[in-house]
């Protein structure tokens, strides 16, 4: 093949030319904007992301400190208040107690939460004053056992290192839940007891915690990483001093990964370690990302960690002039990809779609509808040639299925022998009636024709033949519209009264006896006729009875009126009556 025709080749090629421009197009356009624009995206948000979190773990560490160390060194600094040391030593001292008491006043009025406690080691008796001052005339509210779990605490900070600690606890004897800052009094190596004061819990977590920034929240824990603070009150975990880590709720457990626990723990390690002031760490809670930033406390012990949502933090409408312009270019390669797809195909498929629609509704005059020497083109000649040779093969199926359906139809529901529904034909009929209206009630006459043997016998079949044929026509034309007769076979017919009033079946079955037995029955050309009668049996058909159990009901019906004399209607409810028999 020479260079021209090679050349026509690869024009006709209408798939190769679409699949060319399209991957070439897109490849060159799509493929970088989408790279570039996601770098760029996660790279900023990242960034920013964690710039923000250094600012807001700087910003609760701040607020944190704020509100607990200044508590903290005044707790502290009445620890080594030599009134207060000098009571410890000497609880009895009535002049020690005084001075001592003296001076919890005066730091209870400079505490912020206008509190204080002091318990006395030597004999764990617990003092204490409220913001209102309701103790003052007897501080002492009861005095700690070291039994009894509930004063766990203070034999846990006894034993610990120097200094003050923290621990968000509810005291059953004050009923009151706060914050309490414990310093330890020690007079050389003996520990003489704990003062301190408290910060109410729901004070602090709405001064301190619950800041209303979207997307931010903020969470103290211990060491342990044991909750303290938490806009939720039910996350906290009180008590602390004196749970197993098994029991305490951490800030661990609110992540969804292990690895991620173990991720959080080194970090907060390390931030206590004075590695780095502030630390962040991309962790799962609940499904989602967040950024955990994590700073230390260290003149409380504690670490504020303030986990982010990123996505609600950083407003993505600063990346939208980029997504514009990557959406635009992106606009404009798809918009020139569907001018040449449809220049190409789409109006050529158009054409084409509109003869195959001719040819499904039957109109098989399709002319050549695309000259073009490629693919669409011959399939479009190739179609028409086809629909051409279809059409003519369609009429002649056509001709002959509608002869041979309108015979089997006649072979298959209608009798030969009375021109009216044989067995089958009824049986459709009545149950499309009954699957249309499911709720109606009907009645089933079985007639049978009188002797009809003794017709045959003298007669011949032929004129049995009549009287059948004649007998039918006299139903039909007795019953009511809607009304449904059929040949059940032999010499019975059966009816389906669509009335459902009882009087209305014996109505119909008494016209239709009346017809039957009314006139003889022309049995032959010559003149010769039959007088004719017929035994009719009526049962109900209601929802729910089957067409075979009403059949059976009026068959023994049927039975019945041929047993007592011929020429009568019963019903099959009249059966178990003697009475009505007889009649």
């Amino acid at each position: 093949m020479n260079v021209t025709g090679l050349r026509k080749s690869f024009a006709s090629s209408l798939r190769t030319r679409v699949l060319f421009l399209t991957v070439a197009v897109f490849v060159a356009v799509a493929v970088p904007a989408y790279v570039a624009f996601d770098w760029m995206v996660n790279t900023a948000v990242a960034r920013l992301g964690a710039l923000f979190a250094e600012k807001q773990v700087l910003f609760d560490r701040y607020r944190g400190l704020e509100a607990l160390f200044r508590e903290a060194s005044l707790a502290e600094t009445l620890s080594r208040s030599p009134a207060v040391i000098a009571w410890a030593r000497d609880e009895a001292s009535a002049e020690k107690r005084a001075r001592g008491l003296a001076e919890l006043e005066r730091y209870r009025l400079a505490f912020k939460d206008g509190s204080y406690f002091f318990v006395i080691d030597a004999s764990g008796d617990y003092y204490f004053n409220d913001k209102a001052g309701s103790y003052t005339a007897d501080p002492l509210r009861y005095t700690l056992e070291r039994g009894n779990p509930r004063d766990g605490w203070y034999f846990e900070t006894v034993a610990g290192p120097p200094g003050c600690r923290l621990n968000v606890d509810h005291d059953d004897n004050l009923a009151v839940t706060k914050v309490w800052i414990n310093c330890v009094i020690r007079d050389g190596g003996t520990v003489l007891g704990i003062v301190g004061t408290g910060i109410d819990l729901g004070d602090f977590i709405r001064e301190v915690v619950d800041i209303p920034q979207p997307g931010v929240e903020s969470i103290f824990v211990d060491r342990a990483g044991a909750i303290q603070a938490h806009r939720d009150p039910q996350m906290v975990d009180f008590h602390s001093l004196t749970k197993d880590t098994k029991s305490k709720k951490t800030i661990f457990r609110l992540l969804d990964r292990e690895s991620e626990r173990r991720s959080l723990a080194a970090l907060m390690d390390a931030v206590a370690a004075g590695g780095a002031p502030i630390g962040t760490e991309f962790v799962h809670i609940d499904g989602r990302r967040v950024l955990a930033g994590v700073g230390f406390l260290g003149e409380i012990g504690w670490f504020s960690v303030t986990l982010m949502d990123i996505d609600r933090i950083i407003d993505r409408r600063a990346f939208d002039p980029i997504a514009i312009l990557f959406a635009v270019m992106l606009l404009a390669t798809v918009a020139l990809v569907t001018l040449l797809l449809k220049r190409l195909v789409l109006d050529r498929l158009a054409r084409f779609e509109t003869a195959v629609s001719r040819v499904r509704a039957g109109d098989f005059s399709v002319a050549p509808i695309d000259a073009s020497p490629d693919e669409i083109g011959r399939l479009a000649r190739a179609f028409a040639d086809m629909a051409a040779a279809v059409g003519r093969n369609t009429r002649e199926l056509e001709d002959r299925v509608a002869e041979r359906t309108a015979e089997l139809r006649r072979l298959a529901e209608v009798d030969a022998v009375t021109d009216i529904r044989n067995r089958r034909g009824f049986i459709a009929a009545v149950e499309a009636l009954r699957a249309a209206a499911p709720g109606r009630r009907f009645a089933l006459l079985l007639l049978d024709v009188d002797l009809l043997k003794s017709v045959n016998d003298e007669h011949g079949h032929v004129a049995g033949d009549r009287v059948l044929a004649e007998v039918a026509r006299r139903m039909v034309a007795t019953v009511r519209e809607g009304d449904i007769v059929g040949r059940w076979g032999g010499d019975e017919f059966v009816v389906l009264v669509t009335d459902g009033r009882m009087e209305a079946h014996r109505a119909t079955a008494e016209r239709i006896l009346a017809a039957v037995s009314g006139v003889p029955v022309a049995i032959d050309d010559g003149g010769g006729v039959a007088a004719v009668t017929a035994s009719i049996g009526i049962a109900a058909l209601a929802p729910g009875t089957s067409l075979d159990q009403a059949t059976a009901a009026a068959d023994e019906a049927l039975y019945a009126a041929k047993e007592t004399g011929r020429d009568r209607i019963i019903a099959a409810a009249e059966i178990a009556d003697p009475q009505a028999l007889g009649r």
